[in-house]
């Protein structure tokens, strides 16, 4: 089998459909598998794998052992010569397994591969390509400075070799993830990807990324859980230190009262630095089926129309909810829309194919919402 593609999910359910969705469609011809791993999630997800996807590989843990452990687990019964990690909350552009294939050819020394992750708003996230979080880069991010934790010398849509990449999408020869033992379990949450990322460079091997290709990533910390955040960050990155570090009293009093500080500021800025979203003046959806138009216009309070693609072609598309209909438009093609009208009072939401709901997100620091339509609604 050449590939196996690893979704660890915690109660995202109607993401997670759409998540596979995707992924099915960008297998293609390819020989893969796709492995589920459920976190002990209290939502319907792995019912929904059950009933619609039931020749998926599913685990069910029935406690929440975490992202390294979970993910071992899947490993441990892969198949394929690769493997993709990939978060739950993602859509993958139906030519990316392919463009990723097609570079690893081209790397004999490859560790990881990472490619361009945008939000749902459209625009790039930067920690798709980051460089190694020494201490100070660390505690310069915490306090919002963010310059030297990120690889910038590469430019969004341009390739090249990075030290550290991010756990939503991680794709890498399965033999290499055994040599360096997979994700280390003193890892809960945060921290996984640096630390595998760090070993695998340590090993020898180049980790890669590859900016021609897009996956779609719901991410992000609410406001309400910047303080755990920060904690858990905090407590990763002192993990990884220790492991891989001379740490010294002073460098671990000087991060901890960065970190006191980084939590005072973030309390006091969280009215002051959350974006407002504005209303859209009109609503479109990019469909050429009629019935869909009708079931959404029940539960979408602006009018819609119907649109098709070549409503983006002059530019003329502002402060709009847009909804694509993923049916009907490729996710490849989604995605240019979506970075090319970004930033310009627009809101996206997709319908995946076959579905019954939408799902979208407006802020790049929230996870995003599902609307419900049709026979779901009821």
């Amino acid at each position: 089998m050449k590939l196996s593609i690893i979704i660890l999910n915690y109660n995202v359910s109607y993401f997670l459909k759409q998540c596979i969705i995707s992924v099915q469609r960008a297998i293609g011809n390819l020989d893969a598998e796709i492995i589920v791993i459920d976190n002990a999630s209290v939502d319907d997800s792995c019912a929904m794998v059950q009933r619609d996807f039931p020749n998926i590989h599913l685990i069910e843990n029935k406690e929440n052992v975490g992202f390294s452990k979970a993910n071992n687990q899947a490993v441990a019964v892969a198949k394929g010569e690769y493997l993709c990690i990939l978060n739950p909350d993602t859509a993958v552009a139906e030519d990316t397994f392919l463009k990723c294939f097609n570079k690893v050819v081209t790397l004999p020394t490859l560790g990881v591969l990472g490619v361009y992750l945008l939000d749902g708003t459209g625009n790039f996230l930067p920690e798709s390509k980051r460089n190694l979080p020494k201490p100070k880069a660390s505690l310069l991010k915490l306090l919002g400075f963010t310059k030297k934790y990120y690889a910038t010398t590469i430019s969004e849509e341009n390739e090249g070799e990075v030290a550290v990449l991010v756990g939503a999408f991680m794709f890498l020869k399965r033999s290499v993830y055994a040599q360096v033992n997979g994700f280390d379990e003193d890892y809960f949450m945060y921290g996984e990807d640096i630390d595998l990322s760090y070993k695998i460079t340590q090993a020898g091997y180049q980790n890669y990324y590859l900016g021609s290709t897009e996956t779609l990533h719901y991410k992000g910390e609410s406001t309400q859980k910047d303080a755990a955040y920060l904690q858990r960050f905090y407590g990763a990155m002192q993990i990884f230190y220790k492991k891989h570090f001379k740490t010294t009293i002073f460098l671990d009093v000087t991060v901890k009262v960065g970190v006191a500080l980084a939590k005072l500021l973030k309390t006091k800025n969280i009215s002051k630095n959350r974006k407002k979203i504005a209303d859209p003046s009109q609503a479109i959806v990019v469909t050429d089926n009629f019935s869909l138009l009708k079931e959404l216009s029940a539960v979408i309070e602006k009018p819609l129309k119907s649109v098709s693609k070549s409503v983006f072609q002059d530019g003329s598309v502002y402060n709009t909810l847009v909804i694509f209909d993923a049916s009907y438009i490729p996710y490849t093609q989604i995605f240019q829309v979506m970075r090319q009208y970004k930033n310009m009072g627009n809101q996206f939401r997709i319908r995946p194919p076959g579905c019954n709901f939408l799902v979208g997100s407006d802020q790049s620091d929230n996870k995003g919402g599902v609307v419900l339509f049709g026979e779901l609604v009821n």
